[in-house]
């Protein structure tokens, strides 16, 4: 077992606000409120069971994606994912999911839309956030790994296909005993995005279309 999980001296950058119960249709949940102490950033976490150091414990990090989780877009496979990581924690007994305010990779959700425009226009969603002045991908980990720190975990099973993702986990200190793959049907047009995912960024995906 690793002693130094979490990193000892190192100081948390996030404080829990509030818990409460969250009954949903996939289960009774709990949930809990996040803010960053140096930015002006907030998350979530959909927790279910007792969290446990040492016992390798399901766990997602969720980058918020409006367009798919409240207004069921299918231009991407979000919000089918979030549900499908409800149902797995669900089924397990013990779980937690948390729910990170960077949109559209990290750009925000209007610039979001922005890229939006230019992907009607032709581009890949990779295409779109560069020629918007953006890195592919600017999102960063290192708070929801001290989230899950404060929780009680250590050693944990990532449901996630982004091994960017994995790595930041790792490199933040959590103990990352199995990548459980969540990968769930999609057609077009999510099926170009899943394609511009594993072919541009890596994702882990048996996807074919």
């Amino acid at each position: 077992m690793d002693d130094n999980c979490p990193p000892k001296k190192r100081p948390l950058t996030v404080e829990r606000v509030a818990t409460a119960n969250l009954p949903t249709k996939v289960g009774e949940f709990r949930i809990a409120g996040y803010r960053s102490l140096n930015s002006r950033e907030e998350f979530v976490v959909l927790f279910k069971g007792d969290m446990e150091r040492h016992v390798p414990t399901l766990v997602r990090i969720h980058s918020q994606c409006l367009t798919g989780d409240v207004f069921g877009s299918i231009k991407c496979d979000c919000g089918p994912q979030l549900h499908k990581a409800m149902e797995m924690i669900e089924e397990a007994g013990r779980g937690a999911i948390v729910y990170q305010q960077q949109e559209g990779r990290g750009i925000g959700i209007v610039n979001k839309i922005r890229a939006y425009a230019l992907q009607d226009e032709g581009a890949d969603t990779v295409e779109a956030n560069e020629q918007l002045g953006f890195a592919a991908d600017a999102r960063e980990y290192q708070q929801c790994a001290e989230i899950l720190f404060d929780m009680g975990l250590c050693e944990v099973r990532v449901m996630s296909n982004n091994p960017d993702k994995l790595s930041a986990l790792e490199e933040a200190g959590l103990r990352i005993v199995e990548r459980v793959p969540i990968e769930v049907q999609a057609k077009q047009p999510a099926a170009h995005y899943l394609r511009t995912k594993k072919e541009k960024l890596g994702h882990l995906l048996d996807f074919n279309d």
